[in-house]
């Protein structure tokens, strides 16, 4: 599943949003399924090669992945690949724009690389039978999150 993504005008500068979205130990702050995160090793900022351990919860159901940043291109893109026990999961981007107004266009895309072991057992492990569907649906909530945080941020 890979589709355009979501996208929100936030009214703050590319460079506030993306410290916002590149802080994944506040990604807790952002989405409704991740309940913590976690630089693993030395790590300590979004840099390529940078790793990170999530925890998520949707109900009941309670994982963890481990995520490599791909991208780190301050202020406009900022990706991680996600494994779950070794597997691929997904690849989550997101892309700020400047409107040229002082605004920014973001925009927060996933690409499901889940094998078939994966997509059989994910709805078993994450509560979620359609994972594009849910994946709309947090993208929505994260954005929306980031965005208050951001022109909050930008206003002081």
């Amino acid at each position: 599943m890979t589709g355009p993504g979501v996208s929100v005008i936030v009214n703050a500068p590319p460079s506030i949003v993306y410290d916002h979205i590149s802080d994944v130990e506040r990604m807790p702050e952002w989405s409704p399924e991740v309940v913590r995160c976690r630089w693993l090793g030395n790590a300590s900022t979004a840099e390529p090669g940078a790793r990170f351990r999530g925890w998520s919860r949707k109900g009941w159901h309670r994982w963890s992945t481990v995520s490599t940043v791909v991208i780190a291109d301050r202020p406009t893109a900022f990706a991680f690949q996600v494994q779950f026990l070794g597997l691929a999961v997904a690849t989550w981007s997101y892309r700020c724009e400047s409107t040229g107004t002082g605004s920014t266009a973001v925009t927060e895309a996933v690409v499901d690389e889940r094998g078939l072991i994966l997509r059989r057992v994910s709805p078993l492990i994450t509560g979620s039978s359609d994972r594009g569907a849910r994946n709309d649906e947090t993208m929505h909530v994260t954005l929306e999150r980031v965005c208050a945080a951001a022109e909050a941020a930008a206003r002081h």
